[in-house]
């Protein structure tokens, strides 16, 4: 095992990995921008590392830098959360080149799964569902058009590279589906370095259901159940709950072995997630694999008992999964909700300012995960996420009053969050029902009064 590892990210999810490498005694190392001197990962850590300004392709993103820090350190590992180089096989491979071990799966499959043309292809091979679209990249506007006489509109122009929701625009139209591309091109090109994209059927209001996975270098792999993320605006979630209320018994045991499937076909090792859409009919289609751990896997460690960082970890460390498949029990019903520094009177744009005042909720079932304090300034360089809050109960019921309860404890004074968006969510009867789709936020957003 590991005696000691740098954790190359900030915020809540570095909070979190050390809390699990503390109960592992496992020693930490932080890393901070000029913007997080101050902050709470900095001070939980056993050591930090200065490592450049504050913008994020200056610090967080520098891998000379990080690399620096690990070797400076005596780390043998490091992991990298979610988000920043999480995902990035030329980072992978240079920790590996350094004799560092790179905390995630191995490159080989962080390429084959993060562009998502050819994890298209990879699971088409393995006899996993996809979304109706191009073989491949589209290069030329006759190809372009050719696959949307053949599969019809609306269509989804979409990045092959990256994630996040960015480069991708819906065309309803010819003249829509040229416009589309261009700006989709553009957009993947300036925030990606890559302007590849490819086409497939935009599915019209479908759920957003994701499935945990979790793969060791043994040839070892699980799935830890589903969650469900429609609740998304700008193609970022705000909301999550495990399991789905919209996934029956058949469908889970499909999507959840075709996920397993996806992971088998690109021999995946640590923790990973398979996303797919579902549309009214119940059939669904794998749409992308993220690589990493997720911002929303602690409603999957709540309804499982598997503390998902802790075998990432063990993974990574040449440690068989401590799980077989018939071990994994679902119990109870979790829901995140993502706390932001949004202003919802501005349809949830950011918001940035300190901290006057901050108490978290408490009680049975309740766990938050934050990194933000009293004092603390949410600057403009990062991320607007905040904190989470975490709710567990006997079942769905009994975990939507549990968080409204949460909710209402929650202070965050000093700048505007997304508190009240989530109790106006909780308290609508289409999510009460189970009624929420990938556009039902958006919608909601534009009429709602808090």
């Amino acid at each position: 095992m590991f005696h000691k590892i740098l954790i190359a990210n900030r915020g809540e999810i570095a909070i979190r990995i050390m809390r699990a490498c503390r109960e592992m005694g496992i020693r930490t190392v932080a890393v901070y921008s000029e913007a997080d001197r101050d902050a709470l990962h900095v001070r939980y850590a056993d050591e930090a590392y200065y490592i450049g300004p504050a913008p994020a392709a200056q610090s967080y993103l520098h891998i000379p830098h990080l690399i620096s820090a690990a070797v400076a350190s005596g780390a043998e590992a490091i992991h990298p959360g979610y988000g920043f180089l999480a995902e990035n096989p030329f980072f992978a491979r240079v920790c590996e080149a350094w004799g560092i071990k790179f905390i995630g799966p191995k490159a080989e499959a962080i390429e084959k799964m993060g562009v998502k043309a050819v994890a298209r292809t990879e699971m088409q091979k393995a006899g996993v569902p996809v979304v109706p679209g191009s073989e491949g990249i589209v290069t030329d506007s006759e190809e372009l058009l050719a696959i949307a006489h053949d599969i019809g509109y609306p269509l989804l122009v979409k990045a092959s590279a990256g994630g996040g929701g960015r480069g991708i625009r819906i065309a309803r139209s010819e003249e829509e589906l040229m416009a589309a591309w261009e700006k989709a091109q553009s957009e993947a090109k300036a925030t990606f370095g890559s302007a590849e994209v490819y086409v497939e059927k935009y599915l019209e209001a479908p759920h957003h259901i994701e499935v945990q996975v979790l793969g060791d270098n043994f040839g070892n792999v699980i799935h830890l159940g589903e969650r469900e993320c429609s609740l998304q605006r700008r193609r970022q979630k705000l909301l999550e709950e495990a399991p789905s209320v919209n996934v029956d018994p058949t469908l889970r045991e499909q999507i959840t072995a075709a996920a397993v499937a996806a992971a088998q076909a690109v021999n995946y090792t640590s923790a990973g997630t398979c996303e797919f859409l579902v549309d009214h009919l119940g059939h669904f289609y794998f749409i992308e694999m993220n690589t990493r751990v997720q911002v929303e896997h602690p409603i999957t460690e709540l309804i499982t008992g598997v503390d998902i960082v802790k075998e990432q970890i063990r993974v990574a460390a040449g440690q068989p999964l401590r799980y077989k498949q018939e071990d994994i029990q679902i119990r109870g019903h979790a829901i995140e909700c993502r706390i932001t520094a949004e202003d919802p009177d501005k349809g949830l744009l950011p918001a940035i300012g300190q901290i006057s005042a901050y108490e978290p909720p408490g009680g049975p079932g309740v766990r938050v995960d934050s990194a933000a304090y009293a004092g603390f300034t949410v600057t403009p360089y990062y991320d607007s996420l905040i904190a989470k809050l975490l709710v567990w109960a006997e079942d769905r019921d009994a975990a939507i009053a549990r968080t409204m309860r949460a909710l209402h404890e929650y202070r965050i004074d000093g700048i505007k969050t997304s508190l009240p968006v989530h109790e106006r969510i909780l308290e609508h009867p289409d999510f009460r029902a189970g009624q929420t789709t990938t556009e039902w936020l958006e919608a909601f957003l534009a009429t709602v009064k808090v």
